[in-house]
């Protein structure tokens, strides 16, 4: 193994064991964002959220001036479809059925969360699933698209990033001095080594500028869920996983000029840059969640819970797993990532995302808390 690929797996690693060790200290999960929207009408984590996007649009854009961006627009971003909206709906059912998104339910993992355990499954599953669907899913998508070329708002415009960027940034900034001085950034929390939402928000922006710096995009998992379903299909099945489209498709083929080093991968299941890349970020994740847990002496498996509750969090994998590919990408990809550079397929993806929250957390009411 090169000394690049090394260089590039390191990155990964230290971002995701970052990520998962915020992420644990203030139980930062997405999908509990829209789900206490919808099922308690608290705003607060969302508040967190728009802060972690403005932040990153700060930094994004900064290392775009100043050059730093190895890609701008990142690779595998595509023009605007009927598959970002109608994903995005069904991701966000998924990821409340769920309990966690798909970063979410690493970090739980990482804490001893053995519901979440089970969600891993399901979108271990539902990534498999996809497979068999996308040669018609991919035409659907095609058929769809509108805006053919065009990734970002600022391009639809023909104008420099900025002439957008720093007027959303100067009325973001507004609204966040006035939450500041209305008191509703803080939450009440007495727990040992617990961290306000907010500063895990600025935390997030942080290491994803650096992820993508580093390694040319932002943090991004699914695709490998997709790669661990395949090789265990490929155990059982192999002629069938060779006849898969899906798995034979090589979506990222881009050259990281810092390391002098050609990315180039897909989801088949084998060791190449989606591998190395995503790879050791959801390792990192988990292990960071593992550490922050042991260090506040909290990390304990819970498993006599009713089987409703097994049974949504596997049914919402599943769904959550399909959603990611069909979006294409999940949450994390399109909220941390692509909508700091105004990408339009991560603002499609993020109106179908409320619906799907909502729906969701209509479903997680009828069927799964009740007494």
């Amino acid at each position: 193994m090169s000394s690049a690929i090394l260089i590039v797996a390191g990155i990964c690693l230290l971002v995701g064991l970052a990520a998962g060790f915020l992420m644990h200290r203030s139980d930062y999960c997405m999908a509990g964002m829209f789900r206490d929207l919808f099922l308690f009408r608290s705003t607060l984590m969302l508040r967190t959220l728009l802060l972690l996007i403005i932040t990153s649009m700060v930094l994004f854009e900064g290392a775009h001036l100043c050059g730093l961006l190895p890609f701008y627009p990142y690779p595998l971003l595509g023009s605007v479809s009927g598959a970002n909206i109608i994903g995005g709906f069904l991701f966000g059912i998924g990821m409340v059925l769920a309990g966690g998104c798909v970063v979410g339910t690493l970090y739980k993992m990482g804490a001893g969360s053995v519901l979440s355990m089970v969600a891993f499954i399901g979108l271990l599953v539902g990534s498999g699933f996809y497979a068999e669907i996308h040669p018609f899913w991919s035409i659907l998508a095609k058929k769809t698209a509108i805006l053919k070329g065009v990734i970002t708002l600022p391009q639809l415009f023909s104008v420099e990033p900025g002439w957008i960027i720093w007027p959303t940034v100067l009325i973001s900034i507004f609204f966040f001095l006035k939450w500041l001085k209305q008191g509703l950034w803080l939450r009440k929390a007495y727990a040992e080594g617990y961290l306000q939402p907010w500063r895990v928000a600025v935390g997030l922006s942080v290491v994803n500028v650096v992820s993508y710096i580093g390694v040319g995009m932002p943090m991004g998992i699914t695709t490998t869920y997709a790669k661990i379903a395949g090789y265990f299909e490929n155990l059982l099945w192999p002629e069938h996983l060779a006849s898969l489209s899906y798995f034979r498709a090589v979506p990222l083929n881009a050259r990281l000029s810092w390391l002098d080093l050609q990315l180039v991968g897909g989801a088949a299941p084998k060791i190449d840059a989606v591998a190395y890349i995503q790879g050791p970020v959801i390792i990192g994740i988990v292990l960071g969640s593992a550490i922050s847990a042991i260090m506040l002496r909290e990390l304990q498996f819970h498993w006599r819970l009713p089987l409703r509750q097994y049974l949504s969090v596997f049914i919402g994998g599943i769904v959550m797993a399909l959603a990611s590919r069909m979006a294409p990408a999940c949450n994390v990809w399109h909220l941390m990532g692509g909508l700091p550079i105004l990408a339009l397929q991560s603002i499609v993806f993020l109106v179908g995302l409320f619906g799907g929250a909502w729906v969701g957390g209509c479903l997680l009411t009828a069927f799964v808390m009740k007494a």
